[in-house]
This record gives C-alpha cells, structure tokens and sequence, in this order.
C-alpha cells in the first residue's frame, strides 16, 4: 500500500515542500505556491520571504561580521549568487564594493544595536553594480530554553524551524541576526539620471533658441514700413510664439521639481499670505486688469511654496484667456463648514469634481473671472486623463500641470461657473488642524 506523503501525493513521490528543501540553484525554498503552507510560524515566514519579489538574505552576526545563513529566490535572481555559494560567508565580502565598506560597517552597527536602517546603496552582482534601497531589519530572540519552549509547543514548532529563523548564540545565550532587503532601483536611478540631463540640454536649447527668434523677431518689427500690416502680423504672430516656446520651457522645469519632490507630512502654509502676494503681483504686470480678493475663511493647509506656482497658473490663465480688454478676476479663500455628497463619476452635470469627502476639513481657493468658459475638452485633460492635442491644446497644459502640483498635495482642482459670468477654478487643500 503506498503512504501518502507530507504533500498529500500517493504516488510515492518526494514533497517538493517538505522533503525536497534544497532546489537547484543552492538557496533553500521557503514555500510552495501552489500548495497552502502548514499554519505554523515558521512556515508562514517562509512562503511570505520566498515569495516577495525583493531580494532578501538572513544573516547572523558573528563578531559583528553578517554571516549569511539563507537567502530567498529573489536574491539569487537578482544577484546572481546561490544560498550554496555564500552560505556561512560574510555578506559584505560577496555583495559590497570595497569603497563602501566604512559605509556597510555602519548600517551592520546600528542594525546590531536594534536599528531598522533605511538607505539607497550601490552594491555588487555577479553581473556589475547595481543600485538597491536597502533595508535592514535586525532581530534578537532570548535562548529557548528561556523564552521559546512553551511557545513552541504552542505553535508545534521544532528546534529545526527555530534554527531557521534565528542567528547565533551571543555570550548571554541570545540569538542575534537580522534580514538585508534590498529593492533594484538601478533601472529607476539611470533613468532618473538620462531624464534629468535630457531636460537640462532640451530647456537650455530651447529657451536660448527661443530668445534667439524673439530677438530677431523685435528688429523686424521695427523694421518692417508703415501700413504694411500682414507683414507686422505674421511678425508679431512669431514673436507671440517664441515666447510660448520660453514658457514651456519653464513649465517642463516645474514638470521635474513637482514630480521629484514630495512635501513632508508636516509642511504647511498658510494660503492668504501667499495669495496676497500673487495678487499684488499680478496687479503689477497686468495693470489693465481688475483682480480682487475675499478671504472669507483660511487656515494652514498641508502644502508648500509650489502652492504660489498653481495660483499663479490659474489667475495668469484668468487673465490670459479672457478677450476683454479689462479683464476681471477675483481670488477668494474660504474654509468650507458643510458636507458635500456628489458624485465623482457623473458626467457633464456634475461639473464640480467632488469626491464626498467631508469638506468642512478642507480649505478651498477660488479663482474667478468673467471671461469664457474654459472648453470642455480643456476640462478633460483634467478629469479624464484625455491627451493634449494639437488641435485641442489652449491651456490645457497649465491646467494639467496646476493638478499635477495641487495633487501632490494631497488636494483636488475642481471647475464649476463663477456669479462673474466666467469660471470658478478652486483649489481644494486639506486644512491642517492647530495642535
């Protein structure tokens, strides 16, 4: 009669789980995915190690030196060295460049003391240096004997599974070890790196070349004979567009610091100091323009100094789209008191963008005008990701890039129509609650 194994097969076979611990490539398999792990600790630990797509390795420490005593599939994968190749070796000695080894001490120091260490590190493969967030996660268990006995019992676990999940004996008795996680950003970085010097050359030619027409452009004008008005048109028409090429080129530069830099949970400021700057300001380079202010209602709110960039996008746009030749534009602040129920996914009749969200916790920046609507397909860059065209473009580009930096807050862009007769473009950023 054939006995069924530890996996439940009857054909006599070996467990490719319990009976089989060592595959192929030499690093110990934690877990089986396409069978349920037995309800023990240790096995649970394994079949979540094995599994994770990060490269992890445990190690012990052994005069302050991380011995490896295991790695998972990953790591093996992703550094190119078998469980059986560096098992028992020091981890430094396979995996850190000799340059940063000073640096490799000091996180095996604090993770020895107790210390979860958070860094982004270059380290070596078999195949060259690549680039991880590394983590490392210490660990100290009191002896059995002491501390784990009844547990074990508890759990079912053995001395095998307790050997495999803790280091080595200390002078007390105590077990100290740790896990190295590391995360591959090498891809991520030398992207980051090729995209950061592409938007350096492509800003600087574009802006010195766009300076350079605008230039020429000015000495044609005024170059150009009386009465001869198409000539001064198409003129005028390359200049205007020169200039638009030196805005985008500031753009794309926000563009990189919006998405590279995120605010810290404490960051705060406070919106109508900032707002009466822009304002002032605004007043200055647009003298024919009527800009008003309300603060109704403020208080700080979770953003930064980019804030200052989207209300300016907004009133600019304000006052940039609107044909009037005193055009109007009022900034209001208020703090909202009642509770919005709307929904998100409505169409064209709900032209707010709420999400339901208690708005009594927010604080809401207005910016009106009396100008024309801003076109629906403007909106929809906006609203439902739709592609700026060139057909369809306007400012829908400064729109995209004023929710690109609202978002970062945590906030949202909504549109609605102003009692101007125009838009009511708001900001809503969530208000930071004095302590």
């Amino acid at each position: 009669m054939t006995r069924e194994n530890a996996s439940g097969s009857t054909d006599g076979s070996r467990s490719t789980r319990d009976d089989d611990p060592e595959r192929r490539d030499g690093s110990t398999r934690i877990g089986d995915p396409q069978s349920a792990c037995d309800d023990t600790d240790a096995d649970r630990y394994r079949h979540l190690i094995e599994h994770v797509q990060d490269a992890v390795v445990e190690f012990e420490f052994v005069d302050g030196t991380p011995i490896v005593r295991d790695t998972n599939r990953a790591f093996v994968d992703v550094f190119g060295y078998s469980a059986d190749e560096i098992r028992g070796e020091s981890l430094n000695e396979w995996v850190v460049p000799a340059w940063n080894r000073s640096e490799a001490a000091a996180l095996d120091e604090n993770t020895a003391s107790g210390e979860i260490n958070y860094q982004k590190v270059t380290r070596k493969t078999k195949h060259g240096l690549r680039e991880f967030l590394y983590r490392g996660v210490p660990y100290n268990t009191r002896s059995e004997e002491d501390a784990g006995g009844e547990r074990d019992a508890a759990n079912g676990d053995d001395a095998d599974d307790r050997e495999a999940i803790s280091g080595g004996d200390d002078a007390d008795g105590d077990r100290t070890g740790g896990f190295a996680v590391y995360t591959d950003l090498t891809e991520i970085s030398r992207n980051e790196r090729r995209l950061k010097v592409l938007n350096r050359i492509l800003r600087h030619n574009l802006r010195n070349n766009a300076n350079v027409v605008a230039g020429h452009t000015t000495r044609l004008l005024a170059a150009i004979p009386d009465g001869d008005e198409k000539t001064v048109e198409a003129a005028a028409t390359v200049e205007r567009a020169a200039h638009e090429l030196e805005r985008l080129a500031d753009e794309a530069g926000h563009i990189r610091t919006v998405l590279q830099q995120r605010p810290d949970e404490d960051t705060h400021v406070d919106p109508a100091p900032l707002v009466q700057s822009v304002v002032d300001d605004r007043r200055k380079r647009s003298p024919n323009a009527t800009i008003e202010v309300e603060i109704a209602g403020s208080g700080t709110v979770l953003a930064d100094s980019r804030l200052r960039y989207a209300v300016e996008s907004l009133v600019d746009n304000a006052i940039k789209h609107n044909p009037s030749a005193t055009p109007r534009v009022r900034v209001r602040i208020e703090r909202a008191t009642d509770s919005v129920e709307t929904n998100p996914t409505a169409p064209e009749t709900d032209d707010h963008g709420h999400d339901g969200i208690s708005s009594d916790e927010w604080v809401i920046i207005h910016i009106e005008d009396d100008g024309p609507r801003i076109p629906p397909h403007e909106r929809d860059v906006i609203r439902d990701g739709e592609e700026i065209t060139p057909t369809h473009h306007g400012s829908g580009l400064g729109l995209w890039l004023t929710q690109l930096t609202v978002e970062t807050f945590g906030g949202d862009l909504t549109f609605d129509t102003s009692d101007l007769g125009g838009n009511d473009v708001s900001i809503r950023l969530r208000h930071r609650a004095s302590e």
